[in-house]
């Protein structure tokens, strides 16, 4: 395995998992805040790992496996978080809907690789747009600093939430032939 500034950060964001949902739980005034500004540095780490990829030719297959595995697995954690901590359906539903649909579209990008035709499914603008508002939402709801954060949060998490169906559509409607092929 070769070691480069994103394989760097991509295994920096994976350790900063744990420490994510520790602070959270602490029993301390700024444990939101401090676990909001935690989920942000990984969410930036992510941005910055894919530049410096990009940028510099520095990708791997450690990284390839990787980088998609860290950001899903922080995703994850957060949203089973907020589930958790606001106990609503208005919350819970949109959620597990994202979480699904993660599991759906790797599964899919996966069997896609396998048959040879991954670039049906590759990453989409959709679903670069659903990851922005995907974490700042899950930032401000993490933090829930004041009604403002809480309902632009919300916004974001709603917005996030149709692009998560949009873009599975986009996915599922890309690997069309291959999947109805007998």
């Amino acid at each position: 395995m070769k070691w480069n500034i994103p394989n760097i950060l991509t295994s920096f964001r994976i350790v900063l998992i744990p420490v994510f949902l520790v602070v959270f739980y602490l029993p301390m005034e700024d444990a939101r805040f401090w676990a909001a500004f935690i989920f942000w540095l990984a969410a930036i780490t992510d941005a910055l790992d894919g530049y410096i990829a990009r940028r510099f030719n520095q990708f791997t297959k450690f990284g390839e496996f990787l980088d998609p595995v860290a950001d899903k697995a922080m995703v994850v954690a957060a949203l089973v978080v907020i589930v958790e901590d606001y106990n609503s359906a208005f919350i819970t539903i949109p959620a597990l809907t994202m979480i699904c649909r993660e599991l759906i579209v790797s599964a899919l990008r996966e069997w896609m690789a396998q048959s040879g035709h991954r670039a049906k499914v590759a990453v989409s603008n959709l679903g670069k747009w659903k990851t922005v508002a995907q974490m700042l939402a899950l930032i401000g709801l993490l933090w829930n600093a004041n009604v403002y954060i809480y309902w632009l949060s919300m916004f974001l998490f709603y917005s996030a939430f149709v692009l998560t169906l949009w873009s599975m559509w986009e996915y599922l409607r890309g690997a069309k032939s291959e999947l109805t092929r007998n």
